[in-house]
């Protein structure tokens, strides 16, 4: 087991979090320095620390009632740096509708900082059809 793995364990119980409605735990997977940056599955982008934290509430808030779980496709590792590629996925309440499934694609971009490995990038999107 790596510390990279204890990283990827608190990923998958923050978005557990966050699909209930509670952004802080993934929040406190990011990086504070203000090249973080997001681009969103429901179009939203953030270009500093202080906008992903806003961001990352906003998006919360439309959550309620369902974890969303980590499904890796790639997970590449170096000294510094960390990349993973895949989904998450959950059946949840978006926006007070009835719970659905709901799936979003996701790039994560870590870095490894003096506290451990935090996220610089995450770029996500709801399209499910294979290309």
């Amino acid at each position: 087991m790596t510390d990279f793995d204890d990283a990827l364990r608190a990923v998958a119980e923050a978005l557990d979090a966050m699909g209930h409605g509670d952004p802080r735990p993934f929040a406190a997977l990011w990086t504070t320095t203000d090249d973080a940056t997001l681009m969103g599955g429901f179009g939203t982008r953030a270009l500093t620390a202080a906008e992903v934290a806003s961001t990352l509430e906003a998006v919360a808030r439309r959550f309620r009632g369902g974890a969303l779980v980590p499904e890796y496709d790639r997970v590449l590792v170096s000294d510094g740096w960390a990349m993973t590629a895949g989904r998450e996925r959950g059946v949840l309440s978006v926006d007070g509708a009835e719970p659905r499934e709901f799936v979003v694609r996701v790039t994560h971009v870590w870095r490894r900082e003096e506290d451990g490995w935090r996220i610089v990038h995450r770029h996500g999107d709801h399209t499910t059809s294979t290309i």
